[in-house]
């Protein structure tokens, strides 16, 4: 396993004027924590921190549009290289945009399947919002980019014909807001995505959770598959230390559970982890919290 520490903060937005969302710093605080000592890695690769610019920007209405693009481009040739080099990527975010870069690299290998594990489906696109009626973060839209959705600068993309990932590829588990009456995004209940929300994953134990899982992949059993980790999907009694904490949500021995035959599996070819931010933790309890359970799952 190859481990890829990147930086960006670049898909949030800013809470107040003047305020730049902390989650750049997890990977440095991560690594504070032990991340270094509690997994096997063969690599460390170090991305740069992206320049951070709240304002909109000519010829996009995704707030640094034109600096996630060119990151992600970064972050798919690393990932791109430890594909082919047979190991599996660790991708310590940083925000959610990080997602298309990483499925970038991992296309290099041939089509993929994603496992969506989120506390949001992050399925903001223009077909559910009016771009230019607000300037957007990219870190709520990445599965609808991934899916191909949204602007060409994010959903099109060097090699890479059609989307990065077709929605019958997909599992999203962990959203908690479909059931509100103002839910933002239902329209990703009209796709073939599959979806598996919070309130699910609680009635169900993790073997079955699993065996959901099981049963998309299985949707094209000769592709290879990612991992996006969204650690707001975790109850915020847990993990407060994210930019949109919410109840409910899954505990870490729910999560070992699920990602551990995923993370040994033959077939996968990494994980993002991200929406971390120590601004929030000044304790550094959550830190630890994501530690243990990086420390137990098997990265084959």
């Amino acid at each position: 396993m190859q481990l890829v520490l990147a930086p960006s903060n670049l898909g949030l937005s800013p809470l107040h004027n003047g305020h730049i969302p902390g989650t750049w710093r997890a990977p440095e605080a991560l690594m504070g924590a032990g991340l270094g000592e509690a997994v096997n890695y063969s690599h460390l690769h170090s991305l740069p921190r992206p320049d951070y610019r709240p304002e909109a920007q000519e010829g996009t209405r995704i707030r640094n549009g034109h600096a996630i693009r060119a990151y992600d481009l970064i972050v798919g040739e690393t990932v791109g290289s430890i594909c082919k080099s047979g190991e599996l990527a660790l991708v310590i975010g940083g925000d959610c945009s990080l997602l298309p870069g990483a499925l970038v690299g991992a296309r290099q290998i041939g089509p993929v399947s994603l496992v969506h594990i989120d506390g949001h489906s992050d399925f903001r696109h223009p077909g559910n919002y009016d771009p230019e009626a607000v300037l957007s973060g990219a870190a709520g839209m990445d599965l609808a980019l991934a899916t191909g959705r949204g602007e060409p600068l994010l959903t099109v993309w060097p090699g890479v014909s059609g989307p990065l990932v077709s929605d019958v590829n997909v599992v999203q588990i962990g959203e908690r807001e479909s059931h509100d009456p103002d839910f933002a995004w239902p329209d990703i209940a009209d796709t073939a995505i599959e979806q598996v929300d919070i309130f699910e994953a609680q009635k169900i134990d993790p073997s079955g959770l699993s065996q959901r899982i099981h049963d998309v992949l299985l949707r094209a059993p000769e592709q290879s598959f990612w991992i996006h980790f969204d650690v707001d999907v975790m109850d915020q009694v847990i993990m407060p230390a994210v930019d949109c904490p919410g109840s409910p949500g899954l505990s870490p021995q729910y999560l070992i559970q699920i990602l551990s035959p995923l993370v040994s599996s033959t077939r996968c070819l990494g994980m993002t982890l991200t929406i971390y931010d120590p601004d929030r933790d000044p304790t550094g309890q959550c830190a630890a919290t994501i530690i243990d359970i990086l420390r137990v799952l098997p990265f084959r």
